[in-house]
Protein backbone atom coordinates (compact mmCIF):
# COMPACT_ATOMS: atom_id res chain seq x y z
CA UNK A 1 0.00 0.00 0.00
CA UNK A 2 1.57 3.30 -1.06
CA UNK A 3 2.36 5.99 1.47
CA UNK A 4 -0.21 8.75 0.82
CA UNK A 5 2.12 11.58 1.87
CA UNK A 6 4.90 10.27 -0.35
CA UNK A 7 2.48 10.02 -3.28
CA UNK A 8 1.33 13.59 -2.69
CA UNK A 9 4.93 14.79 -2.59
CA UNK A 10 5.79 12.87 -5.76
CA UNK A 11 2.87 14.55 -7.50
CA UNK A 12 3.78 17.96 -6.07
CA UNK A 13 7.38 17.73 -7.23
CA UNK A 14 6.27 16.52 -10.66
CA UNK A 15 3.81 19.42 -11.00
CA UNK A 16 6.63 21.78 -9.98
CA UNK A 17 8.90 20.47 -12.74
CA UNK A 18 6.11 20.77 -15.33
CA UNK A 19 5.44 24.37 -14.25
CA UNK A 20 9.15 25.12 -14.56
CA UNK A 21 9.22 23.61 -18.04
CA UNK A 22 6.38 25.89 -19.13
CA UNK A 23 8.06 28.87 -17.46
CA UNK A 24 11.32 28.15 -19.29
CA UNK A 25 9.52 28.31 -22.64
CA UNK A 26 9.02 32.05 -22.08
CA UNK A 27 12.71 32.91 -21.88
CA UNK A 28 14.22 35.06 -24.56
CA UNK A 29 15.52 33.09 -27.48
CA UNK A 30 19.20 33.92 -27.05
CA UNK A 31 22.11 31.92 -25.73
CA UNK A 32 21.72 33.21 -22.15
CA UNK A 33 18.05 32.31 -22.04
CA UNK A 34 18.70 28.91 -23.58
CA UNK A 35 21.51 28.17 -21.11
CA UNK A 36 19.55 29.18 -18.02
CA UNK A 37 16.35 27.47 -19.21
CA UNK A 38 18.30 24.25 -19.78
CA UNK A 39 19.91 24.35 -16.33
CA UNK A 40 16.68 25.22 -14.54
CA UNK A 41 14.60 22.63 -16.36
CA UNK A 42 17.15 19.90 -15.72
CA UNK A 43 17.42 20.73 -12.02
CA UNK A 44 13.66 20.83 -11.48
CA UNK A 45 13.07 17.58 -13.38
CA UNK A 46 15.89 15.84 -11.49
CA UNK A 47 14.37 17.04 -8.22
CA UNK A 48 11.15 15.17 -9.01
CA UNK A 49 12.93 12.17 -10.51
CA UNK A 50 15.32 11.74 -7.57
CA UNK A 51 12.50 11.97 -5.03
CA UNK A 52 10.57 9.37 -6.99
CA UNK A 53 13.68 7.15 -7.03
CA UNK A 54 14.10 7.63 -3.27
CA UNK A 55 10.57 6.38 -2.73
CA UNK A 56 11.53 3.17 -4.53
CA UNK A 57 14.84 2.75 -2.71
CA UNK A 58 15.95 -0.79 -1.98
CA UNK A 59 17.38 -0.01 1.43
CA UNK A 60 17.46 2.71 4.04
CA UNK A 61 20.97 3.68 2.94
CA UNK A 62 19.82 3.87 -0.69
CA UNK A 63 16.90 6.09 0.40
CA UNK A 64 19.26 8.40 2.28
CA UNK A 65 21.58 8.72 -0.72
CA UNK A 66 18.75 9.41 -3.17
CA UNK A 67 17.16 11.95 -0.84
CA UNK A 68 20.53 13.69 -0.73
CA UNK A 69 20.44 13.95 -4.53
CA UNK A 70 16.88 15.32 -4.42
CA UNK A 71 18.07 17.96 -1.93
CA UNK A 72 20.96 18.96 -4.22
CA UNK A 73 18.68 19.32 -7.24
CA UNK A 74 16.02 21.25 -5.30
CA UNK A 75 18.75 23.60 -4.07
CA UNK A 76 19.99 24.04 -7.64
CA UNK A 77 16.41 24.86 -8.69
CA UNK A 78 16.32 27.54 -5.99
CA UNK A 79 19.63 28.90 -7.29
CA UNK A 80 18.49 29.15 -10.92
CA UNK A 81 15.12 30.64 -10.05
CA UNK A 82 16.89 33.23 -7.88
CA UNK A 83 19.36 33.88 -10.71
CA UNK A 84 16.51 34.40 -13.18
CA UNK A 85 14.96 37.03 -10.89
CA UNK A 86 18.16 38.85 -9.93
CA UNK A 87 19.52 38.93 -13.47
CA UNK A 88 16.36 40.56 -14.75
CA UNK A 89 15.71 37.72 -17.19
CA UNK A 90 12.24 37.09 -15.83
CA UNK A 91 11.27 38.58 -12.48
CA UNK A 92 7.51 38.27 -12.22
CA UNK A 93 4.80 36.63 -10.11
CA UNK A 94 5.32 33.24 -11.73
CA UNK A 95 9.07 33.30 -11.02
CA UNK A 96 8.37 34.25 -7.40
CA UNK A 97 5.76 31.49 -7.00
CA UNK A 98 8.14 28.92 -8.47
CA UNK A 99 10.92 30.13 -6.20
CA UNK A 100 8.64 29.77 -3.18
CA UNK A 101 7.64 26.25 -4.25
CA UNK A 102 11.28 25.28 -4.86
CA UNK A 103 12.17 26.57 -1.40
CA UNK A 104 9.36 24.59 0.20
CA UNK A 105 10.35 21.40 -1.61
CA UNK A 106 13.97 21.99 -0.58
CA UNK A 107 12.94 22.37 3.08
CA UNK A 108 10.81 19.20 2.98
CA UNK A 109 13.50 17.13 1.28
CA UNK A 110 16.24 18.51 3.55
CA UNK A 111 14.25 17.57 6.66
CA UNK A 112 13.55 14.10 5.28
CA UNK A 113 17.20 13.56 4.34
CA UNK A 114 18.36 14.73 7.77
CA UNK A 115 15.90 12.43 9.54
CA UNK A 116 17.00 9.51 7.38
CA UNK A 117 20.67 10.29 8.03
CA UNK A 118 20.10 10.60 11.76
CA UNK A 119 18.36 7.21 11.72
CA UNK A 120 21.40 5.74 9.96
CA UNK A 121 23.55 6.66 12.94
CA UNK A 122 21.30 5.16 15.63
Amino acid sequence: MPNERAEQLKNRSLRFSVRVMRFCRTFYQNWEGAFVADQLLRASARTAANYRAACRARSHRDFTNKMGMAVEEADESVFWLTFVGLSGMKENDEQKELLTEAGELLAIFTKSAKTASDNDHQ
